[in-house]
């Protein structure tokens, strides 16, 4: 999965291939260096998840490593995500006190109608098609009662004061690069005869290496969430926003 040039999406044509090598593969690879970067909760997850009722039980579809689900000690929520790095994350960052899963998000293992919420964090963009991402929408609110809420989070197209820069009208597939850097002792040290004298011959100097991978995400335009929640039968948007460049919705199960 490194490179150093980026790659191309058109290489592979299948939803589920890409989602493979560009999704799946990655996050297994960056996996501890992502965990690292994840831990401090979004306002608007944290203001939803301490307004559940107590002793709720919930589902984070896509829960990475975990940072979620110990918000509210109240409630009882199962994780699970596609990349096992993460998982494994999760269950060292918990001393394995978090109820956690492998899954695919297409086709989770849970029983259908017997949970009060769910959410979502920014996972859903990883589906490479819209088919792919209004099922996994329709996968999740399966899984919750009627009446129960869905949170959902999408990265947003319109990014213009983010360092990503993205902006209506850009391209919504793209690679996101996650670069990560390590020292390695490939190479001597070629500084002069009288440092060399001074360190001792022989020492090794350390070079930074980079290692870059590539992501898939589709960029949500503004109203293209809403619109793939409307695909979904039963499903009432209750409330929806903007936060952190990510386009949010709160959507309830109107029916089975």
């Amino acid at each position: 999965m490194s490179s150093m040039s980026s790659p191309s999406l058109d290489a592979i044509a299948d939803p589920r291939e890409r989602e493979a090598h560009f999704v799946h593969d990655v996050y297994n690879e960056i996996a501890p260096h992502f965990s690292q970067t994840r831990y401090k909760p979004w306002p608007i997850v944290e203001e939803f998840l301490l307004s559940r009722e107590d002793h709720s039980i919930g589902i984070d579809v896509g829960c990475g490593n975990g940072k979620y689900l110990a918000v509210n000690p109240k409630l009882c929520i199962i994780g699970s995500d596609r990349s096992i790095g993460l998982i494994e994350c999760a269950k060292k960052i918990s001393n394995n006190k978090y109820e956690v899963a492998l899954a695919d998000g297409l086709n989770l293992p849970h029983p259908n109608g017997v949970f009060d919420f769910a959410i979502s964090i920014a996972v859903i963009h990883h589906f490479s098609t819209r088919e792919r991402r209004i099922k996994a929408i329709e996968e999740i609110m399966s899984k919750i009662k009627t009446n129960g809420e869905l949170l959902v989070y999408c990265w947003a197209l319109e990014q213009e004061k983010s360092r990503r820069g993205y902006k209506s009208g850009d391209e919504q597939d793209v690679l996101v690069p996650w670069v990560t850097q390590k020292k390695s002792s490939k190479g001597t040290n070629k500084s002069s005869s009288r440092d060399q004298s001074d360190q001792g011959t022989g020492v090794e100097a350390p070079v930074v290496e980079k290692n870059v991978n590539y992501r898939y995400y589709h960029l949500y335009r503004q109203g293209e969430l809403e619109q793939d929640i409307g695909e979904v039968p039963g499903c009432v948007i209750s409330k929806a926003g903007y936060e952190k460049d990510n386009w949010w919705a709160i959507v309830r199960k109107n029916s089975d």
